[in-house]
């Protein structure tokens, strides 16, 4: 199989996790291809008509994207049990709330690069950046208990997510008052499928 991957995309990142996190990491080539929305990879488009990264080309299927359908094939061929059935729903929710936030920051990112600085709008900027406020105090209060509890996709996804903020959008300093969620990030951060992906600076 291969993926196809651009830069640092916390989409990409969130299957890279998963894929080291259910030992199928050796066994997928590692393809770099250009995901402007203006100018995508020709490649690109013929696996993705929509022009997004991730995308898994596969020898026996069609080839699969949006990274929670990758992530969630990538669990049914390992077995790995990263969307148990007895918190399914709650696992999709978080997994949802964390590809909220991340393309929120996503498009925030696109409005500084793509946009003339004086055409960049501020409002709308901050506006998105309220989708991720409001996300990340949802997790704090609701969700913290679930992210302290054993292991499945929605913490890859928000761990993901987080490692995002911290990337593109530091001097927003997301850990202020969710003192809960940073500490749980903080562990998080520390496994290896975490430290193996990292985005170079």
């Amino acid at each position: 199989m291969q993926l196809l991957r651009a830069g640092p995309s916390p989409f990409v990142r969130k299957v890279l996790v998963t894929l080291h996190e259910t030992g199928q990491f050796d066994g997928v080539e590692q393809v770099d291809v250009t995901a402007s929305p203006l100018q995508p990879d020709p490649k690109l488009i013929a696996a993705n008509p929509v022009g997004k990264i991730p995308a898994l080309v596969r020898r026996d299927g069609p080839t699969l994207y949006d990274s929670r359908v990758i992530c969630r094939y990538l669990d049914n061929r390992a077995g790995a049990g990263l969307y148990p059935d007895n918190r399914i729903w709650d696992t999709l929710t978080l997994e949802a709330t964390a590809d909220g936030i991340m393309e929120a920051a996503l498009l925030i990112v696109y409005e500084h690069r793509f946009r003339p600085e004086d055409k960049v709008y501020s409002d709308w900027v901050e506006g998105q950046w309220g989708k991720v406020s409001r996300a990340l105090d949802a997790l704090e209060t609701r969700w913290i208990s679930h992210l302290q509890g054993r292991m499945d996709m929605g913490h890859i996804a928000i761990g993901c997510a987080l490692a995002y903020l911290d990337f593109r959008h530091d001097v927003r300093n997301w850990r202020t008052g969710r003192d809960a969620l940073a500490t749980w990030h903080r562990g998080f951060s520390a496994r290896e499928s975490m430290v193996k992906t990292h985005p170079a600076p």
